[in-house]
């Protein structure tokens, strides 16, 4: 028999009697939190079910927190490590053997791949190798970006000292201002796309992306609209936030009158200009009387020490001690969901803190050019503020700041989402093949 020095004897014994092995796989952070209803609702079900963790993400603030907080017991550990390529060929290489143990003990895989990462499409890739197609949580999510003409005609407005939020809030829920065919966010708009073919069930959360899927080639019967899986675990946090004790950690920030800061996206931190821009901007706020609570990952280290802005970090935590409160990523989701539930603001370039900020209902300012949030704008809880200048920053900043109209757009992701996956996943399992849909099956020759 094929064995594997990931899989050990007590998960061999725990998939002994089953059939079907749903393989749940996790690497960042984001898919910690949006997996683990889908994780928790398959053992709801009495489904064999593994826990896989590629380790793309292992530092405790990014993977052991919320595996703690979320009640998540690992099965199987990858450990990859090294540079991206390296990291890749460590999961394609690693999930192989899993799935080869799976297959030669007469199991049928069924590996659940979350949204935009290298984990998903490593381990979409690898599935596919062997005829094993995945279940894609977070399908179809794509970049819409305002159209070059539209972004020109309010970038001369910010310079000429004549530009109107209001006009600008109302131009960016307009789909017709916006295109397709952005590049960002790298790696993950070419991560997503890579993930989808591969994939016998994509749960889309809005329709957008459903249309999007649908207009790209991908078999109808396939996509299935169900809403995004953050919606269970924030509203859950929701609840959970009553424990946080993340007031008495951080007192000023207790009367929510305070902006909720977190940039880390590749383009941001290894673009000088960018991230300059963004930094400008964070001084320009808490200059003016705005209260900033900066939370730096571990990319966002890098960028401020890499662009020489340590000192002027330490420069704005002595000079503007009530407006600049600086902290290092927080190791749990119920803390996060507590600060934004009464902040006036969130400004990210996280698709996480957009979905969110949607759900908790409070305004969100992207830093990006684009979004693969888009809905969110055409819901009006979000609006993007590119990384131009600090001036573009800082005005749609301040605008967004307590806007009620963006508090009022309303939880646009669902809720019960696991549920719905799981009863979709559930109901298209074929004995033999899973959820891969061989050409017999798609066009109704199967005997």
């Amino acid at each position: 028999m094929q064995t594997s020095s990931y899989i050990d004897e007590k998960v061999l014994k725990k998939i002994e009697n089953a059939h079907f092995v749903h393989v749940v796989t996790i690497g960042t952070k984001p898919d910690i939190i949006k997996q683990a209803p889908i994780y928790h609702e398959l053992i709801k079900r009495g489904e064999t079910v593994l826990l896989c963790h590629t380790e793309q993400h292992y530092d405790y603030s990014y993977s052991g927190g919320v595996e703690q907080e979320f009640g998540l017991e690992v099965d199987i550990r990858l450990g990859i490590r090294g540079n991206w390529p390296e990291k890749t060929v460590q999961m394609i290489e690693r999930f192989s053997e899993i799935l080869d143990v799976l297959l030669e003990h007469g199991k049928v895989p069924i590996p659940y791949v979350h949204g935009d990462t290298s984990t998903a499409s490593a381990i979409s890739f690898a599935a596919m190798l062997y005829k094993v197609s995945c279940v894609h949580v977070e399908a179809g999510i794509r970049t819409l970006t305002p159209k070059k003409e539209v972004y020109h005609t309010f970038n001369d407005a910010i310079n000429a000292g004549t530009f109107s939020w209001d006009e600008y809030y109302k131009a960016t829920q307009d789909m017709a201002n916006y295109s397709l065919g952005s590049i960002e966010p790298f790696p993950e708009q070419m991560n997503t796309r890579m993930t989808e073919p591969t994939s016998g069930f994509c749960a889309a959360p809005v329709e957008i992306n459903k249309d999007q899927l649908i207009a790209e080639g991908v078999d109808p019967s396939k996509v299935v609209v169900t809403g995004n899986t953050i919606a269970d675990a924030t509203l859950n946090a929701i609840e959970d936030a009553k424990k946080s004790d993340v007031f008495e950690h951080y007192p000023k920030l207790a009367d929510g009158k305070f902006i909720m800061m977190s940039i880390h996206r590749r383009e941001n931190i290894f673009n000088r200009e960018r991230f300059t821009a963004i930094m400008e901007a964070v001084e320009e706020l808490v200059a003016n009387g705005y209260k900033v609570l900066f939370l730096s990952l571990l990319s966002t280290e890098d960028a401020i020490d890499m662009f020489g802005y340590r000192d002027d970090v330490e420069r704005m935590v002595e000079e503007y001690p009530d407006h600049f409160i600086y902290s290092k990523a927080w190791a749990f989701h119920r803390d996060v969901i507590a600060a934004m539930k009464v902040c006036g603001a969130v400004v990210s370039d996280s698709g996480g803190f957009q979905e969110e900020a949607n759900i908790v209902g409070v305004p969100h300012v992207t830093v990006r050019f684009g979004s693969d949030r888009s809905e969110s704008f055409f819901a009006g809880s979000n609006i993007p503020a590119p990384p131009l200048s600090k001036e573009f920053i800082y005005e749609v900043i301040k605008g967004a700041y307590n806007n009620d109209a963006m508090r009022k757009s309303g939880n646009i992701y669902g809720k019960n989402v696991s549920e719905k996956i799981v009863d979709g996943v559930l109901a298209r399992l074929h004995k033999e093949t899973g959820l891969l849909l061989t050409e017999e099956q798609r066009l109704g020759f199967e005997k």
